[in-house]
């Protein structure tokens, strides 16, 4: 515990329940907008605190297959899932918040909220230190009208949708001396919010905390609560504590209900008809220094009219286990991934497992590559590893150049919303347990998005795709290699009322006067982005909503 009001003693203006990028974001701008109010910033987590927990050790997964295991999906502490997160900004587009027959009804917010939104992503650039709100290649000067490859123009694709990498990918440590010296904060580590105690007119008067050893116990009275506890942990609050609602008479329906991810893998490469060295495979530099990286993507009205979903393509490395791509210094960083130690120092589990698919094969091949691509297989990696972890702003990742202007294509695919797909408590209340699956609809939607690229790309005479597997095994192979629960969404969903949804569109939970939920939770479509920025740019426009005069008088 840190911070100079006692908590025994003290009403708090604002308590925020989970200390990730969003509830760190959320209070530093609150106090801004608030100079003197109090605020209280509740973690389960322990700084230094064992990895080990028992909210984590008690998620059950019922498909391993698609979903990581709850150790790989969150974090604990202060800064959170941040601890792991590999800094990709990305911002949401204008189709996500578009109902579409695809999504069977479930697109329950609209663009105005995107229009809203858009007045709070530069003051949430400023927190992910990403340089601009910018993420159009045409926007900035200096890339205007440049290409990914020679001969192509931008259509129902276009190659000027970017991605911006943040610099303080660890929230927690950038921001923790910013918390500690502002008096009016306390943070509050090692406890869990239980139950919250409110009044039959939905006012929320209090949240009993426990601590994570179980020997101290604390009520906090505030006059405004925010769960911003991640997907996982702020939909297991409210399933836990159904009493919110008894102003509305029921539970929303929508609680739990239409988990998504995303489906994402490679299944095919490109191949270029150009120059390869014309190919704008890599990171660019902004005139800040930030690393952007731009990305395939297609035109929203094309996306409407042919009924299908929302998906980002990258181009990639292809498979480092498989030692056919001959590449020296890639067999180098495949070896070094799978050693024992090494490997878990080197990369968090979720991009460990990218790079290696959980695979140990081709040792001898591997080797074999190294040794004829020397010095390369060394001196490549070596000047990797300096940018990516010797440099204040890091290399985010590692993209190879090809000879043969031929790269993997990675598809990063929004997914249906389902009623099935949920997280749900046990009849014991101990566990939560998830139901997560791939539905029909969101594996067609990749392959045919892969063929409307590959006769884009063909039409323009500039390259084409080059699929890994026949046909006809596609849908098994993606069911087979798509694995999500880092990018949770959907759980207390946006809407217009409690029939639809869980929170209305200033994040309000239907049936109480002062408590918000303040996590991708609250998306109701996953679109192509990770939602880790605009999930920021979330908190901010909450924080500036909270300094109204909003609460129980």
């Amino acid at each position: 515990m840190s911070g100079s009001i006692n908590t025994d003693n003290n009403h708090f203006d604002l308590c925020v329940i989970g200390a990730g990028p969003a509830g760190i974001i959320l209070v530093l701008e609150y106090s801004k907008q608030n100079p003197g109010k109090t605020v209280a910033l509740v973690e389960f987590g322990e700084r230094n605190g064992k990895v080990e927990n028992r909210l984590d050790d008690s998620v059950i997964v019922h498909n391993s297959i698609n979903h990581h295991p709850p150790y790989e999906c969150t974090n604990k502490g202060l800064g959170g899932t941040s601890m792991t997160w590999g800094g990709r900004c990305v911002m949401f587009d204008s189709v996500d918040f578009t109902e579409r027959p695809v999504l069977n009804g479930a697109c329950t917010w609209d663009t105005h909220f995107l229009d809203e939104l858009k007045q709070y992503t530069s003051r949430a650039s400023d927190y992910f230190d990403c340089g601009t709100d910018v993420f159009n290649l045409n926007e900035i000067p200096e890339f205007a009208d440049q290409r990914i490859a020679e001969n192509f123009k931008s259509g129902i694709v276009t190659d000027t949708v970017l991605e911006r990498w943040s610099m303080p990918t660890r929230f927690g440590k950038r921001y923790l001396n910013e918390l500690e010296s502002n008096p009016n904060i306390v943070i509050l580590e090692g406890f869990e919010a239980t139950t919250f105690q409110s009044e039959a007119d939905g006012c929320v008067q209090s949240v009993k905390l426990i601590s994570t050893d179980g020997s101290n116990e604390k009520q906090i009275q505030a006059s405004k609560f925010v769960i911003s506890a991640g997907t996982q942990e702020s939909t297991r609050l409210l399933l836990s504590n159904k009493s919110l609602f008894k102003a509305l008479g029921a539970v929303p329906d929508a609680l739990g209900r239409y988990y998504q991810g995303h489906l994402s893998g490679k299944i095919a490469s490109v191949k270029f008809y150009g120059d390869p060295k014309k190919t704008d495979f890599g990171f660019l530099r902004d005139k800040d220094g930030t690393y952007i990286r731009r990305r395939f993507q297609f035109d929203s009205e094309f996306l409407k009219t042919n009924n299908l979903l929302n998906s980002a393509f990258w181009l990639d490395n292809p498979l480092y286990h498989d030692p056919g791509h001959r590449s020296g210094a890639m067999s180098f960083m495949y070896l070094a991934m799978i050693t024992p130690f090494l490997g878990k120092r080197l990369a968090p589990p979720a991009i460990q497992n990218a790079f290696t698919k959980g695979k140990v094969q081709g040792i001898g091949k591997h080797i074999l590559n190294i040794i004829k691509d020397l010095p390369q297989s060394l001196s490549v990696p070596v000047k990797i590893f300096y940018k990516r972890y010797c440099l204040k702003r890091k290399l985010p990742g590692v993209f190879l150049y090809s000879p043969k202007n031929t790269y993997a294509i990675h598809f990063h695919s929004e997914q249906v919303p389902e009623h099935s797909n949920c997280m749900t408590l046990s009849e014991n209340s101990r566990n939560l347990e998830i139901f997560y699956k791939l539905s029909d609809a969101d594996v067609d939607s990749v392959i045919r998005l892969h063929d409307e690229l590959d006769r884009y790309l063909r039409t323009l005479n500039c390259g084409e795709l080059l699929y890994w597997y026949p046909k006809a095994e596609l849908a098994e192979v993606i069911r087979s290699i798509s694995r999500d629960g880092i990018h949770q969404s959907g759980t207390t969903r946006i809407a217009e009322n409690a029939a639809s949804g869980v929170v209305d569109r200033n994040l309000k939970v239907f049936g109480t006067k002062n408590l918000f939920v303040c996590s991708s939770s609250v998306f109701p479509t996953s679109g192509q982005a990770n939602p880790t920025y605009f999930l920021g740019a979330c908190s901010v426009r909450l924080a500036h909503y909270l300094s109204k005069d909003i609460g129980c008088e």
